[in-house]
């Protein structure tokens, strides 16, 4: 009788299966004519799990409230002084990549307004703006985009000298008539709220809302808010529905190093009261409009399901607790009392929690070392699970790697996981001695970023002190090498799994699982426009990850939003994003995987093993292509997702196991006449996803140049 562990292995070798050719092969080597691909549909996998396709989300800057919410104003809430002054002289340095925001001016002399400490009306301080009775003083922001004939409507929240007459102005252009303007009052020594609609008569990117008084004595502005009339919930439509489109199985929020800061307790109520604050992850002010109540919304909104991270960085077990109490609790709960009275009586009812966000990196705000770290995590574990037994909680693992290594450790162990294990940096082993029964499953962060490989021998030989990214050498990547970079990243961790697994065999038995919370391919940079040759490379990701669903149930792709490409009035589905359209429409929930093996095995390691390079490399044993199958749930077709990252067409021929089919089939076919195809807002998108009928089930298929296809073959009956 096999083990557990032995029935695994045999299966992902079916499922996968390559050969180990002599080190130093050639990647570009010969494939046979014609390339086989057997798929065998009596050896199955681990249904597909709806988590398999997650996205991930984190206050970045302005990412949240440029992509996804609705406001147009930044720092709506005055986080920072108001003054003539340029940026770098009034604002901490940094920011997150061209995120900056605008900066609100005076109108006037710098000196006519003042940022009141004393009573301000949210955070630290309010502008107070002294009057004139012959010229207007107050504030104005610019950048704003506009769409003509479009509706804006909000507030503004102002008290003041009584008489004094304050007006909000949208302005769209120079001339005289290019505004409309409305008027806020009467004003009152209290603060009160005056709603404001406009309708703008052209379009524009360098529109302005200005707010102005005139009369004697001052007046203070508390907060204010525009929106296009359209938002829904404050989310903006047309982001919200594409983003319906992909059918995310779940959105992780919030999360990332911004997380390490966040005090959920202020991210809730009303909106206009909640205070800025700054983010010291990414530099940046937040003005906590998005918070736990929004995040909710959103996942509502795009039809996903939501999972939360609670800080484990300077936050504490007690509020983690009562954040469980607050989203999940009965309306009986004080927390969940207060959630109602918030507008929101029903629990959230969230499954899925995680305790912390990449709590070993030094760049974490609140890090303390594993032998601590792991007191924590079983404190956190206990009050939320005190709180609501039911949920399933995520440790915040990292297994040991090469390019993690610093200093002495790098000089003595690289290339050597043995000599790791039970170390200092393998966080997700110490989890698993120390922390054993506080989690249901362990998390992995991974990003890869294209031309470039990991020389264990130059690391070695670093100065103690060099960074660890003096280890990497610059390569050239054919596009097959280039797609397939990121799937090896994938592989290297399902093989590390496996390894925790041979070293506490419990893992099997109380079916710990993995979710790769965060991951990305910055193929040609971070922030690289998406194109064709970078949905290749993802369609070799979900190749790789959809071949380990005994274990790798979840993963969180980094960030949701990068599935778009946006403007501050438009957007539409990048590559990237049509490529999770692709594998998330046709792979969905229930469908089964089936072991295929073939006559073409993929080339030999063309790097020394270690470091981002696997003992072999990712993919089916159908070379230049790599092909995925599986099962549909209701058992009635055959699905195979198929890679071509050459520039050559390719052909292969189906050899069937265990079913047989005919009918009429179809494929679904994406690519482009080049590899730096792409689709951005406002111009004819370059890559769509085609529908092609194909007829009878076909036994050879041709597979075009750069492609990825999803192919759907009827199964008539089980073979016997």
């Amino acid at each position: 009788m096999k083990t557990k562990t032995a029935q695994g292995a045999l299966l992902a070798a079916a499922l996968c299966f390559t050969c180990v050719a002599a080190q130093g092969q050639s990647v570009e080597m010969q494939a046979p004519s014609p390339i086989v691909a057997t798929i065998d549909a009596q050896r199955t996998a681990a249904p597909v799990s709806k988590y398999e396709f997650g996205m991930f989300i984190e206050h970045i800057g302005s990412l949240i409230y440029r992509s996804l919410w609705s406001e147009m104003l930044d720092d709506r809430k005055f986080y920072f002084p108001i003054n003539s002054k340029p940026d770098d002289e009034t604002r901490p340095a940094g920011g997150f990549r061209g995120m900056q925001l605008r900066k609100w001016r005076p109108v006037g002399p710098d000196d006519v307004v003042v940022m009141d400490k004393d009573n301000p009306f949210v955070g630290d301080q309010s502008p107070r703006i002294a009057l004139d009775a012959n010229a207007p003083h107050g504030i104005r922001q610019t950048g704003l985009a506009l769409v003509e004939g479009e509706k804006y409507v909000g507030h503004i929240i102002v008290r003041g000298t009584p008489g004094a007459k304050v007006q909000v102005a949208l302005i769209w252009g120079d001339g005289a008539n290019d505004r409309q303007t409305v008027h806020a009052g009467p004003l009152t020594v209290a603060y009160k709220s005056f709603p404001f609609t406009f309708t703008a008569q052209a379009g524009t990117e360098g529109a302005a809302l200005e707010i102005t008084g005139i009369g004697e004595g001052t007046f203070h502005i508390g907060t204010v808010s525009v929106m296009p009339a359209d938002s829904v919930q404050g989310f903006r439509p047309d982001t919200i529905a594409l983003l319906r489109q992909v059918h995310s199985g779940f959105w992780r929020l919030p999360g990332g190093n911004f997380l390490s800061d966040w005090n959920w307790y202020d991210s809730v109520g009303d909106r206009d009261k909640r205070p800025p604050m700054f983010d010291f992850a990414w530099n940046a002010m937040q003005t906590n409009d998005v918070g736990m109540d929004e995040f909710m919304t959103l996942c509502k909104l795009i039809d996903t399901e939501p999972y939360i991270t609670v800080n484990a960085g300077f936050g504490d077990a007690h509020s983690a607790a009562e954040e469980v109490e607050y989203m999940n609790g009965s309306i009986h709960a004080r927390l969940g009392a207060e959630r109602a009275r918030n507008g929101h009586p029903e629990p959230y009812h969230i499954k899925y929690w995680d305790i912390g966000n990449e709590p070993y990196g030094v760049w974490q705000l609140g890090r303390t070392d594993l032998k601590y770290y792991v007191l924590k995590h079983n404190d956190f574990a206990k009050a939320m699970r005190q709180v609501d037994p039911s949920i399933t909680l995520l440790a915040s693992g990292n297994m040991h790697e090469d390019m993690d290594l610093t200093g002495e450790m790098r000089a003595k162990d690289i290339g050597n996981p043995k000599a790791l294990e039970g170390t200092p940096v393998d966080w997700t082993g110490g989890l698993l001695e120390h922390s054993w029964g506080n989690f249901d499953g362990i998390t992995q962060h991974w990003y890869a970023q294209s031309g470039r490989h990991f020389d264990l021998e130059k690391a070695k030989a670093l100065p103690l002190d060099a960074p660890t990214d003096a280890g990497y050498d610059k390569v050239d990547q054919t596009p097959l090498e280039y797609a397939r970079y990121p799937a090896n990243i994938v592989y290297l961790r399902a093989q590390e799994w496996e390894r925790y697994q041979q070293r506490f065999p419990a893992m099997l038995d109380k079916k710990i699982f993995l979710s790769i919370d965060e991951y990305a391919y910055f193929g040609g940079g971070f922030g690289r426009t998406a194109d064709l040759k970078l949905a290749l490379a993802y369609g070799m990701i979900f190749n790789e990850m959809l071949r380990h669903t005994d274990f790798l149930t979840m993963s969180a792709h980094t960030m949701g939003v990068s599935l778009l490409d946006y403007s501050p009035t438009a957007a539409a589905l990048n590559t990237t994003g049509l490529i999770f359209k692709l594998y998330g429409d046709h792979f969905a929930t229930g469908s089964m995987p089936v072991a295929v093996s073939g006559n073409s095995p993929q080339p030999a390691p063309k790097y020394p093993i270690g470091g981002d390079q696997p003992k072999t490399n990712s993919g089916s044993p159908t070379y230049p292509l790599d092909v995925f199958a599986a099962i549909t749930p209701d058992r009635k077709f055959l699905t195979l997702a198929v890679v071509n990252a050459t520039e050559s067409e390719q052909k292969f021929d189906l050899d069937l196991t265990g079913i047989h089919l005919a009918g009429p089939s179809t494929l679904w076919q994406m690519t482009a006449k080049s590899l730096d195809a792409a689709n951005r807002v406002g111009q004819e998108p370059q890559v769509e996803i085609k529908e092609i009928a194909l007829g009878d089930a076909p036994h050879s298929l041709s597979v075009v140049p750069i492609s990825v296809n999803v192919y759907r073959f009827p199964i008539i009956q089980a073979a016997r």
